[in-house]
Formats: structure tokens, C-alpha cells, sequence
């Protein structure tokens, strides 16, 4: 069944790009000039922007060096699409193409419900493609996420799993 973006953006996707900080408080204040808006959503640790130009969605995650093993800079990166058919469209896609991909469904995380995909690109860098069908939800992320586990507070959303070989080849 096809489930509709509980988030509305103009055109039928965006680019999502979801940055660790270190320092929330001073980075919320340069993205909201550089922007022009506030943040849509603050959690503790945890903001996101949504401005309509550019149209992009936009995430600060405060932690204290994450993924790529340096502190600050890009976590990870996404397409948000506005519905479940347009998930399962670029599952096919990926597919395809002979890409490893992991599908989410229904899954908390940046407290929001979404169903998504995941690969990575040649330098092994994540993206996503996701619809968020909750655009509120108390957990950062699903307990029991294929590969990410919940973040302590102050870490950034959908930590990798350390027990996992790579977020997308399991």
C-alpha cells in the first residue's frame, strides 16, 4: 500500500544532507542565517532545518566524531521523496543497477517515522531515499534498525552498527 510524505516540500523530492557539529548551539545560529529560517524541529542534540529555497532538508546532529572518524562534516546524505511507491521505485532502480541496498520500513529515526533505502556510493559514503509517513515520533532511532542502533543523547541519529561489516553489505 502506498503511504503519501506526512512532510510536505515543494516538487517531488529534495536533497537531504544530515551534518554532525560540534558545537549545536553555534551551528544552529550560522544555518538559520545562512538559511533564512529557524529549525523546523529541535530535539536535544538534534536540529533540523526544511527552508522552502533552497528546497533541502537539512540535519545537525551534535556528536563528538562519528562515522568517517573526524569531528564535524557529513554524516550522511538522501533523496526525500514523497511516498512509499517512490522508495520501492528506486529499491528497483538500485537493484538493478547490481547495487547492495537495505530497506527500512516504518523505522524511527531523527524522530520521524520514514521508509527507506540505503546504499552507498563508491567511497562508500551513505544515502539514503526516504518518505517520512510520521513526521513526529519520540525515538531518535528503531531499537531494532538492521543496522543502526539507537544514538546515546548528544550522538548523531541512525548510528552505524559496530557489529555490522558495512550499513549496506551485511
Amino acid at each position: 500500500m502506498n503511504k503519501p510524505s506526512a512532510v510536505a516540500f515543494q516538487g517531488s523530492s529534495r536533497i537531504h544532507v544530515a551534518l554532525e557539529v560540534r558545537d549545536l548551539v553555534r551551528s544552529i545560529e550560522f544555518y538559520s542565517t545562512l538559511l533564512g529560517v529557524p529549525p523546523a524541529k529541535l530535539r536535544p542534540g538534534y536540529a533540523k532545518f526544511e527552508p522552502e529555497i533552497p528546497s533541502v532538508n537539512l540535519t545537525l546532529n551534535e556528536g563528538p566524531g562519528g562515522r568517517l572518524g573526524r569531528l564535524g562534516g557529513a554524516q550522511h546524505f538522501g533523496v526525500q521523496v514523497q511516498s512509499t511507491d517512490a522508495v520501492q521505485a528506486m529499491v528497483a532502480r538500485f537493484r538493478a543497477a547490481g547495487l547492495a541496498t537495505r530497506v527500512e520500513e516504518e523505522t524511527a529515526c531523527c524522530y520521524a517515522v520514514q521508509t527507506k533505502v540505503w546504499v552507498e556510493d563508491p567511497d562508500g559514503n551513505p544515502w539514503e531515499v526516504f518518505v517520512v509517513t510520521e513526521a513526529d515520533a519520540p525515538a531518535r532511532a528503531s531499537a531494532d534498525s538492521a543496522c543502526c542502533v539507537p544514538a546515546p543523547a548528544g550522538e548523531a541519529c541512525c548510528v552505524p552498527d559496530p557489529e555490522a561489516k558495512s550499513c549496506c553489505n551485511r
